[in-house]
């Protein structure tokens, strides 16, 4: 239930992205956004344990990785095509690197969740990607999954080490401060031009991105990391979901039949991990 809410979350901050109508300062404004709360809890907390730092840094670093191919993708393919390719990679390679360098290994049942995941988060958009999508988009959307992937794995090792889930969420989100300030930087002319609803909506989508990833990182503390990122993945339905209800967007009948898939996906997971 903990993933699942954060899966919900998940979605709830990519419809505000995704309804906005300048996705990279909205990205900047979500990292700020994990900042300003992040802040206040470093100055109160303890600090976590120095072997888990350095994977903070990594993460971070990641993070600037993600942020730029998942920027490139929107720039070449629609957001229906690259958002269901980069998360439905997620699952399975989050699995793969936890079994090669943690040695987590699922047993088949829960392979076969994270499978059904993975074609439910498809068949969400499937009429977007019956469409085609070009090999910029693809090339960029892969490598944004492999982004998730990676920083993923490195966050459930480093949370495992860090003696404290709350600081070492609380310094992973402090450290977004130097991605707020590169978007930042780079879009200086805007910034005064910004409405108050734009700023109002980042931020408030940066705390809640923030909310979503602590739950997440709460439980890898306890549970696979290929299976808690599958279940995160459910976000994508969450998010289509929203995207019919509130935006008038897709096939109600195909999202139907994406969300039965997804939720026979989390009860393998559910009985086998």
């Amino acid at each position: 239930m903990i993933i699942l809410a954060a899966a919900m979350l998940h979605a709830i901050w990519n419809a505000i992205v995704k309804t906005a109508g300048d996705r990279t300062i909205t990205l900047g404004l979500v990292a700020f956004g994990h900042v300003i709360p992040a802040a206040v809890m470093i100055a109160v907390l303890p600090l976590p344990e120095p072997e888990s730092f350095g994977y903070v840094l990594l993460s971070t670093c990641i993070h600037f990785a993600y942020y730029y191919t998942l920027g490139q993708a929107y720039r070449h393919g629609d957001l229906s095509v690259v958002y269901p390719i980069a998360r439905g990679i997620v699952p399975a390679l989050v699995s793969l690197w936890a079994m090669l360098f943690v040695g987590e290994v699922l047993p088949f049942w829960a392979w076969f969740g994270i499978g059904l995941i993975a074609f439910g988060i498809q068949i969400s958009s499937w009429s977007a990607l019956r469409q085609g999508v070009g090999g910029a988009a693809l090339g960029f959307a892969i490598a944004t999954g492999v982004c998730i992937s990676a920083y993923s794995l490195v966050d459930g090792v480093g949370v495992r080490l860090s003696g404290n889930t709350l600081s070492y969420w609380a310094w992973g989100a402090f450290l977004q401060v130097f991605i707020a300030a590169f978007i930042g930087i780079r879009r200086w002319s805007m910034l005064p031009t910004l409405s108050k609803k734009t700023w109002v909506l980042g931020l408030t989508g940066g705390v809640v991105s923030m909310i979503a990833y602590g739950l997440v990182l709460y439980a890898k503390n306890f549970a696979p990391l290929g299976a808690v990122s599958a279940l995160r993945e459910t976000s994508v339905i969450f998010a289509a979901l929203i995207g019919f209800v509130l935006l008038g967007e897709g096939n109600w009948v195909r999202r139907l039949l994406a969300a039965v898939l997804m939720v026979a996906g989390v009860s393998f997971i559910g009985m086998n991990v």
